[in-house]
């Protein structure tokens, strides 16, 4: 007896993106763009996979991306291993130092393209996920914090999601102020370490500002006592967040101020910030960002400030409103086979004029026709035998039944009345 054949399926944490989706998707990558080149970005990428240690020098041997959620390989009997990227800006930061762009500064850079985690998917959070994201190295300025943010802001406005959004900001000061509050937290959770939950008892040490954010609901309770950042922020440290709040204020950008939103690697410093919503459950952010002046040294690089953020393409596709159908096409139907060549011509024809155009392949007219309308389009160009003889195409309006007949080379001038825009 022949075994069971296994029902395909996609691996788990992945999924097929089909025509609907992908419109919705393709609209957040595209006006994201368009917002990016406003703001002077020019755009990159990446390969999807890089050796290891770009991210392990950039998200930290320890941190819970690195030991628990990337995707690596072996790919050589020495033991290099390369790693499916679980975010943008390491890989975006190994380009800068090995492609010599010391020269470009201030670089700015857009990028989008999937990204990889194996976590447990859930609404909004996926093993193969996609990002846009933008990069600025150069600036140490807080104005070019309030512009990356005001960038963000933007993107989330243009598509519909202004009024669902909330910008929480935060600073996590300079490498002075960032010393004495870790040392500060580590003295205070020690004395509660037995409250603790085992990730954040193995935090403590390595990574302890991550205990500040932690959604368990015991480290929640001992992080409600714990120290406050602002207590330990130098006079500099303030005064960078002093000019960034400014600078918002200036632009009318509302924000609350968020002390327990955190980044917990060390290269990490002064702005914070994450535009969150309610509408997706736990997952509420959907674009983040900050300042990371560090990360180049530590990648090996000159030291060189930077800012950025990312968000989520399938998290900002599942909050939009706005009609994302495709563009209607012109349908082209040949009335009988002696039809088929010129309709061919003519549908290619319309097609480099730059009409979306649809032919049926088969059928009687009554069947062409009815696909034609099941495809959504808004007008059928009808080319039979006495058309062809007459020099003439029947135009037909699919919403209205109206037609017309008109003459071949007219027959582009006049469809330009169904052209979106």
């Amino acid at each position: 007896m022949e075994p069971a054949v296994r029902t395909l399926q996609p691996v788990r944490g992945t999924r097929d993106i089909l025509p609907a989706e992908m419109r919705r998707h393709r609209a957040v990558a595209q006006t994201a763009r368009r917002v990016a080149a406003q703001y002077g970005y020019a755009e990159m990428a990446t390969p999807v996979f890089e050796f290891t240690d770009v991210f392990k020098r950039t998200l930290g041997e320890h941190s819970d991306v690195v030991m628990k959620e990337m995707y690596t390989f072996p790919v050589s009997e020495e033991g290099d291993t390369v790693t499916l990227r679980p975010e943008g800006t390491a890989g975006f930061a190994r380009a800068y130092i090995t492609n010599g762009l010391q020269q470009n500064l201030p670089l700015k850079a857009f990028y989008t393209g999937p990204m990889f985690r194996h976590e447990r998917p859930q609404k909004g959070r996926l093993r193969q996920f996609h990002q846009v994201g933008v990069e600025l190295l150069g600036p140490g300025r807080p104005v070019a914090d309030v512009e990356i943010i005001a960038m963000g802001q933007q993107l989330l406005t243009e598509l519909g999601l202004g009024g669902s959004i909330a910008l929480e900001l935060n600073t996590l000061g300079d490498l002075e102020s960032r010393k004495a509050y870790r040392a500060a937290l580590v003295e205070y959770f020690e004395a509660h370490t037995d409250r603790l939950s085992e990730d954040s008892r193995h935090r403590l040490h390595r990574n302890p500002l991550r205990i500040l954010d932690s959604k368990d609901e015991g480290d929640q309770a001992v992080v409600a006592d714990a120290p406050a950042f602002g207590d330990y922020l130098n006079q500099h440290s303030r005064d960078f967040f002093g000019e960034v709040c400014e600078g918002l204020d200036a632009l009318g950008i509302d924000y609350r101020l968020n002390p327990r939103l955190v980044r917990g690697l060390d290269y990490y410093c002064h702005t914070c910030f994450e535009f969150t919503t309610t509408a997706l459950g736990a997952q509420g952010t959907v674009l983040a960002g900050g300042r990371y002046d560090d990360l180049i040294e530590t990648m090996g690089g000159p030291a060189t400030p930077g800012t950025g953020w990312a968000a989520g393409i399938e998290r900002l596709a599942m909050l939009m409103d706005r009609d994302t159908t495709p563009t209607r096409p012109i349908a082209v139907v040949p009335a009988g086979a002696e039809a088929e060549t010129s309709a061919l011509r003519l549908t290619q024809d319309l097609r480099r004029q730059g009409f979306t155009v649809d032919m049926g392949y088969s059928g009687n007219m009554k069947k062409r026709l009815k696909r034609a309308n099941n495809a959504g389009a808004c007008a059928a160009v009808i080319l039979g035998g006495d058309e062809l003889a007459a020099n003439i195409a029947t135009v037909r309006d699919l919403d209205t039944g109206e037609q017309e007949t008109v003459a071949l080379d007219r027959v582009a001038a006049y469809l330009t009345s169904y052209q979106p825009g």
